[in-house]
């Protein structure tokens, strides 16, 4: 029995240890790929990377303010969709047939991600005769303005002058993988921003459109106002109306005003009339 004993105590604690290695929770840093953070005791789970669409956050951040469908403005507006790879193939002829007359479809995210879904979005929402472009989820924290916008237009981001393909678009909102402003001061996130933009018009010959919603623009800009002169507006707002643009914008050109819309979740109006919708794919 006394020979036993120390091998048993040994073979306990062998268990022991083998025990608490699967069961402690290893730490990792925001933005690293796990999907979290752990913050002492508390773990904040994040989205996979390349799941981003626009609009990801609006609910979350500033809510739903009445119902969207019925603040509709008295100038003539355009409705249109904007689609990701969560949509899938998306039935685009029950889109026309519905009303809808434009689109805009998840290219690219980072320099990670390419849209799985993107030839079925891309070529379908043409082939029925609507005019269509794509936008670019950016992530400030992984790779420069520059470097994203070459990505973007090397996967699906440049633009032509059919008539029918619409400016690429700045999807610039909350980050859904960490903090909101991806870690930047106001002055950076301006600095990334214009960097994006700038590469994307050396390439094109256009100048992109920035999605994003006031309150995250003021929040990570510091209410920046020296894009509205060159960069069409898509403003971001689930209610009845638009409320208060970022500055430098005096109007916006489209509008994400719901989530929940019919056939696909995520329905726009552009500003104006179908000739205003051709005149912007002209350039």
């Amino acid at each position: 029995m006394s020979v036993l004993r120390p091998a048993r105590a040994v073979l306990a604690g062998v268990l022991l240890a083998a025990f608490a290695a699967l069961t402690v929770t290893p730490v990792h840093a925001a933005g690293d790929g796990d999907g979290g953070r752990d913050v002492g005791d508390v773990r904040t789970t994040y989205p996979a990377r390349g799941t981003a669409h626009l609009g990801m956050g609006v609910l979350s951040h500033d809510g739903q303010q009445g119902d969207p469908s019925g603040g509709r403005a008295d100038a003539v507006q355009t409705e249109g969709v904007d689609v990701s790879g969560h949509q899938g193939n998306v039935d685009w002829g029950a889109l026309w047939n519905s009303g809808v007359r434009w689109a805009y479809v998840k290219a690219t995210e980072g320099t990670y991600y390419k849209n799985t879904y993107f030839t079925q979005q891309y070529n379908g929402s043409y082939n029925v005769g609507m005019i269509r472009g794509t936008y670019h989820f950016a992530t400030p924290d992984t790779t420069t303005g520059a470097t994203q916008a070459n990505w973007f237009v090397d996967n699906g981001g440049g633009w032509s002058r059919d008539g029918r393909t619409l400016p690429g678009v700045l999807d610039i909102e909350w980050n859904p993988y960490g903090a909101s402003c991806y870690g930047k001061t106001q002055s950076q996130m301006v600095a990334w921003i214009r960097d994006f933009v700038n590469t994307y018009r050396a390439r094109t010959g256009r100048d992109a459109v920035i999605y994003t919603a006031t309150s995250w623009w003021t929040e990570c800009t510091g209410n920046y106002s020296g894009f509205g002169a060159t960069n069409p507006l898509w403003i971001a707002r689930y209610a009845t109306a638009v409320g208060t643009l970022p500055a430098g914008w005096s109007y916006y050109t489209m509008w994400q005003y719901t989530s929940t819309g019919p056939i696909v979740g995520d329905h726009d109006r552009f500003n104006g009339a179908y000739d205003r919708v051709q005149a912007l794919a002209l350039g």
